[in-house]
């Protein structure tokens, strides 16, 4: 069992440590104490805490000092600061020295306890790009893969391990969430890289051809074989060979793709002369093949040369985390590909984006993109030109609320997002406000309407 996470709370007010101490403890947390933060510090220098609940006014040293000197010793805690004063530009200057978030007092317990799980998470995260980054290496070469969530960080790490063996392996995923690039990530990281790439889809071609194209033909094998053709086989001698869509090959030719992976030779057709073949096979299907083996659609033999190391790729609706980080990268291809000026996205579009379910995955995301671009008129994409289809009444929306039991508070989220951007921003208030999509002025009026609701809250 993995041990209950460690909180440092350092609060200069004994009873408020106490309400803290036993509220953190009903929550599962191992809770330790510190009365100013000259303490804080001695007791991080001396054990690993997993999350730092800190006020800002103490006598001795104030939490943000003390924040300053934290982050100096061990930039990857997160710390969330604690204030009576309520006041935008002081939890943004937080923000800028490295805090995670800030909580006026007195404190909200419910969005306490939200912020805290999801600075847990946030850390674990970050320890798990760490990793990748190390089990990765700089010569790690992603493909154009863009991802930062948690599922596709862990088939990363599992591609890393698998793509400098000889291992045959099937990548299983719904149409549109890049198996082909998954596929490339494993050839151009293994010792074949140097090699060809070739990619054949087998649902494109009738038996006859697919045959054909797979293990080439002598001359006059049939009508139209004017001359000798070598198959995909032999073409990725050396290299790798993606069979996409395997799971549309007929009994036939799984009888006939089964002998060549057992024998490593294939036969032209119409010929007689085994070649012997040096390739690394990648399968790829976007249906369960454990299925269709129960069903008989599929050789189980078969499936079990293809899926030596299988990969499950998840759905984009499983990795929200990367849409933002795919939207932009789409927005700027097509933008320069169109010639056209698109910094971003309006708050009313990224919105939409990330609760839309993507049932075509990442290829729907792209396509969409890649029309707002063409249609915009603006600096910046707004729902209009992205055209997103609504979702259906009852549906799930990236916070897995259902559409009736109404959305969450606009007002929070557009909080979170701006103090977000600002950190992001390093304070600067012109960048957040380009991240955001809205212009300097719009995040001014923003920042002082915040201002005004928190004193009303300090002073009612």
């Amino acid at each position: 069992m993995n041990a209950p996470k460690a909180i440092l709370v350092v609060d200069d007010d004994p009873a408020h440590r106490t309400m803290l101490r036993t509220l953190l403890g009903e929550w599962g947390y191992t809770v330790f104490e510190a009365d100013d933060g000259l303490t804080a510090i001695a007791q991080v220098r001396e054990r690993f805490f997993d999350l730092i609940l800190m006020d800002v006014r103490m006598l001795k040293m104030s939490g943000i000092e003390a924040l300053e000197k934290i982050k100096a010793y061990n930039p990857a805690i997160p710390i969330i600061i604690m204030t009576a004063f309520s006041s935008v530009e002081a939890a943004v200057d937080a923000l800028k020295k490295g805090a995670y978030d800030y909580l006026t007092k007195p404190l909200d317990f419910d969005k306490l306890k939200l912020i805290i799980g999801r600075a847990m998470e946030h850390s674990q995260l970050k320890a798990e790009n760490q990793m990748l980054k190390q089990t990765l290496g700089r010569h790690f070469d992603r493909r154009n893969i863009i991802a930062q969530s948690p599922a596709m960080i862990r088939l990363l790490e599992t591609v890393a391990q698998v793509a400098p063996s000889e291992a045959t392996v099937l990548i299983i995923g719904e149409s549109g969430t890049g198996k082909e690039l998954i596929a490339g990530a494993l050839h151009y990281n293994s010792h074949r890289k140097d090699g060809p790439f070739v990619k054949i889809n087998c649902a494109a071609l009738t038996e006859t051809l697919l045959e054909s194209e797979l293990f080439g033909h002598e001359k006059g094998a049939f009508t139209g074989a004017e001359r000798r053709k070598e198959g995909c086989f032999v073409q990725a001698g050396g290299g790798s060979l993606l069979l996409d869509e395997v799971s549309e090959m007929t009994v036939t030719m799984q009888v006939k793709l089964l002998r060549v992976l057992q024998e490593r030779e294939v036969i032209r057709v119409g010929g007689e002369t085994p070649l012997a073949v040096d390739v690394r096979v990648i399968g790829a299907t976007n249906k369960n093949l454990a299925e269709l083996v129960r069903q008989g659609d599929f050789r189980e033999d078969l499936y079990y040369r293809l899926n030596v190391v299988g990969l499950s790729l998840p759905p984009l609706r499983d990795r929200r985390e990367d849409i933002p980080l795919l939207a932009q990268h789409f927005s700027d291809m097509f933008a320069e590909r169109n010639s056209k000026t698109v910094k971003g996205f309006t708050p009313r579009a990224m919105d939409a984006i990330l609760k839309h379910e993507w049932p075509g995955n990442v290829r729907e995301l792209m396509n969409a993109i890649e029309r707002g671009v063409v249609l915009t008129r603006s600096d910046y994409l707004d729902l209009m030109d992205l055209r997103i289809a609504p979702e259906p009444a009852g549906s799930q929306t990236a916070r897995g609320e259902t559409a009736d039991a109404g959305p969450a508070p606009l007002e929070e989220v557009e909080r979170v997002a701006i103090l977000r951007a600002l950190e992001m921003a390093g304070g600067n208030k012109s960048e957040a406000a380009r991240q955001l999509g809205i212009t300097r002025k719009t995040l001014h009026k923003k920042l002082k309407k915040y201002a005004a609701v928190s004193r009303e809250k300090g002073t009612s």
